[in-house]
């Protein structure tokens, strides 16, 4: 390749740099581009150059240049991927050498907003693809840990990452997996959410295929039981497949609490998402349909909260569920420092100004901040559930009990028919596993962990002996 036709390929030329240097009394060019190029790197690499005795392609790789991570590129793509990445490129002659000299400005490890624990590891993963698998390399010191680099994106040539335990995870899972993501045509990958539904069989569906984790902990734990982990660069939250639903119910911490509180947390996280997506809906039921099943005394407070209002139960309904979910949208988008603020007082006051007003009444506000509050007891499924419980405050608003009863039926039916390459969504409940209740609702002891869970595919059961 020669370096001058090889310029001329791009279309601006600002950020690249072209220096003439001597290596053993023959010229050569080093091409890099300033910005994602280490200038220290650079300078020693000159340097190295200008004191060769002898020059050759072979002496100027493995004794000139022996300190830094160098490659003989002889395809032209390879060298423009690496040159728009930040390496140097040394032509000598008709020959070009690939010289690592990339810059990151990286954010340091710290613990991630989404998943906060009291007790465990506070580690969570950050943009850098390399730092991420370091992260799990330092857990997983054994040389059956597996990682697959590719790149993804006709524009941003995105790396990703296929990390999992060769001596665990079935090797169907594995080649499944790396089927899906090499069939992959997009012109760019921003973030890991962008393969998700190019991941998923059902991508259509509101219930998520895939499992996400911003913690290294999680992510080792889960490849111990035989997924596969997917880490994409520039993005810290990290994809783990195949997903169930049970793993919502989850947590990191679960593993660091006595397993009695831990079931129970489990067992109360579960009430919680069932009581945030229902509790709306059933209470406009029983206002419109159902009065007769409301005990006196309740219904009496109930008619004097709700005398006056000019809103039906329906719209009512929707009308405050809308209205926290404005504010929630509003408190996430603004500045940290008045989000919280907005979220507090902003609640407080439009809600005690709109019941003061008579526009709404007290206890509609009362079953939508219980709900919304519940649902956060998931947070992978606020969404999911936030959309549900929509759904079900109108087919309880137009159908009372019947059109709860059907909706249930329709979301467990939908869920039960789901699966994550080839693992059933509602595993180990539908179908029923015996083997895996040991870690789903209640948590055992680990001494009592013997075995790998049946529901996901791997080649090695035992887990200790």
């Amino acid at each position: 390749m020669n370096a001058q036709k090889f310029l001329s390929q791009f279309a601006t030329k600002e950020n690249i740099v072209e220096r003439s240097v001597k290596a053993g009394g023959k010229d050569c060019v080093l091409l890099f581009n300033a910005e994602l190029t280490d200038a220290e790197v650079i300078r020693g690499v000159i340097k190295a150059l200008q004191r060769s005795e002898k020059a050759t392609l072979t002496e100027l790789s493995e004794r000139t240049l022996y300190a830094s991570e160098t490659e003989k590129l002889d395809d032209e793509a390879e060298a423009m991927e690496a040159l728009l990445s930040g390496d140097v490129l040394l032509f000598f002659g008709e020959d070009v050498l690939r010289i690592n000299a990339r810059k990151y400005d990286k954010r340091s490890i710290e613990e991630p907003p989404t998943e906060t624990v009291m007790r465990g590891p506070r580690e969570g993963f950050i943009e850098d693809v390399k730092t991420n698998i370091g992260l799990i390399e330092r857990r997983l010191r054994t040389p059956a840990l597996a990682v697959e680099k590719m790149r993804i994106g006709r524009v941003s040539s995105t790396t990703v990452a296929l990390v999992y335990i060769s001596t665990i995870a079935s090797p169907q899972l594995i080649d499944d997996v790396r089927a899906r993501l090499k069939n992959i045509d997009i012109d760019c990958l921003v973030d890991s959410h962008y393969l998700q539904p190019l991941l998923e069989d059902h991508p259509y569906s509101i219930f998520a295929q895939t499992g996400i984790s911003e913690k290294p902990d999680v992510v080792c734990a889960k490849m111990l039981e035989g997924r596969v982990a997917i880490i994409v660069d520039g993005s810290p939250m990290v994809l783990t497949v195949p997903f169930m639903f049970i793993e919502n119910l989850q947590s990191s911490e679960d593993y660091y609490e006595r397993n009695f509180f831990s079931s129970f947390i489990r067992i109360l996280r579960l009430i919680a998402l069932f009581f945030g997506a229902v509790l709306p809906a059933f209470f406009v039921s029983l206002q419109v349909f159902h009065q007769e099943v409301i005990p006196v005394r309740f219904l009496t407070t109930l008619m004097n909260a709700i005398e006056g209002i000019p809103l039906p139960p329906l719209p009512e309904i929707l009308f405050v569920l809308m209205l926290f979910e404005i504010i929630r949208e509003a408190s996430v988008r603004m500045p940290r420092a008045v989000g919280m603020a907005m979220s507090i007082v902003g609640a407080l006051v439009l809600g005690e100004t709109a019941v003061n007003a008579g526009i709404i009444s007290s206890p509609a506000v009362m079953a939508v901040a219980l709900s919304s509050i519940s649902l956060y007891t998931v947070p992978n499924e606020v969404g999911t559930m936030s959309l549900i419980r929509v759904g079900l405050i109108i087919m309880g608003g137009i159908l009372g009990f019947f059109g709860l009863l059907v909706s249930a039926l329709f979301i467990v039916h939908r869920m039960c028919s789901l699966d994550s390459f080839g693992v059933p969504y509602t595993a180990p409940f539908a179908p029923l596993i015996d083997n895996d209740l040991k870690d789903s609702l209640v948590r055992m002891p680990i001494n009592t962990l013997k075995t790998r869970p049946r529901s996901i595919p791997n080649i090695n059961e035992t887990r200790q002996g």
